[in-house]
């Protein structure tokens, strides 16, 4: 799908599995404006054809007529019977010889005899293309699942895990008075081995780019499993209004 800036017009195409049916929360990676994107439509089931009429049955045959019964051949009229003729005798076939060979002609466009196919070469290259596909389709998905890409905000990795905050950020006015700012994310380990987590920087940006607020997001868990993600929850109370933007890293990455 296609994705507009509604602040400079800047225009991002990106697959509908980076956006997801629920929409989430994307970066204008020109102007770092933020907004909430919906999620793709997905397409209406055509209607089922009604069932063709079925064809009439062919009209029944006319039964055949009556035919007079020829009459009977009386013994006089019968004709006298043919004798029948001698044998005749036939001499015995020679077998027949198999045609020769054809000789090979050094000369000629094509051989004698053609060479057989080799199967396993063709399952081995079918291999290699295959693997070249997935190898591109994890590419893909890399480079569309990373922060900076397409404007998609808070989803900034460290050189080993990543994080990853599929919805939007919620903000409300308590009966106090008070802004609630509540975000939720997940943290993710791709490798094969067990990482340790640090703690989270959560920064809050104005239109300019400023950071005006911080504060650090304990992980849920200090090890992480291979393969294996944690989510994580937090919530601060007085964020300025002027906030616009949610940065998110691990601490001791570069700002």
């Amino acid at each position: 799908m296609i994705l507009q800036c509604p602040e400079c017009s800047t225009r991002y195409l990106v697959p509908d599995s980076a956006i997801g049916p629920a929409g989430r929360a994307v970066r204008c990676a020109s102007c770092r404006h933020s907004w909430f994107q919906d999620g793709p439509e997905l397409p209406e089931t055509p209607p089922k054809p009604a069932p063709a009429p079925a064809a009439p049955p062919p009209p029944a045959a006319p039964p055949p007529s009556e035919t007079a019964p020829a009459a009977p051949t009386t013994a006089a009229e019968a004709p006298p019977p043919v004798p029948a003729p001698p044998p005749i005798e036939r001499a015995a076939e020679e077998p027949q010889s198999a045609p020769p060979a054809p000789a090979y002609d050094n000369f000629a466009h094509e051989p004698l005899f053609k060479p057989r196919r080799n199967p396993a070469r063709r399952w081995t290259i079918a291999a290699a293309v295959a693997g070249l596909l997935m190898l591109g389709a994890i590419a893909a998905l890399s480079y569309f699942g990373n922060s900076g890409t397409a404007g998609l905000t808070g989803t900034r990795s460290s050189a080993v895990l990543l994080l990853e905050v599929p919805s939007k950020p919620e903000r409300r006015t308590l009966a106090s008075g008070n802004e609630l700012f509540a975000v939720t994310g997940r943290v993710i380990n791709p490798t094969e081995t067990a990482q340790r987590v640090p703690d989270i920087r959560a920064e809050l940006r104005d239109a300019q780019g400023r950071v005006v607020y911080n504060w650090t997001i304990a992980p849920p868990v200090r090890t992480l499993a291979p393969k294996a993600s944690a989510e994580f929850n937090s919530a601060e109370v007085n964020v300025p209004k002027g906030s616009r933007e949610l940065n998110l890293r691990f601490a001791g990455e570069p700002g």
